[in-house]
């Protein structure tokens, strides 16, 4: 029978596996478009997922 292999890596407790916000500047551009600001989490780059750091969950 065949074991699935376990997950390397969980959701990032940083982010919550919300890895990326956009961030509107304020007004609309000449097209008529928001401008926005892409934000990626700094700890699982952007990812969702993140190694757990053991001295943290033990801490």
């Amino acid at each position: 029978m065949a074991q699935p292999t376990p997950p390397k890596a969980g959701i990032c407790l940083h982010c919550g596996g919300f890895p990326a916000v956009a961030i509107t500047l304020g007004g609309r551009n000449r097209r008529g478009h928001l401008r926005t600001l892409t934000a990626h989490c700094p700890v699982c780059h952007g990812t969702g997922h993140a190694l757990t750091d053991r001295r943290t969950v033990t801490a």
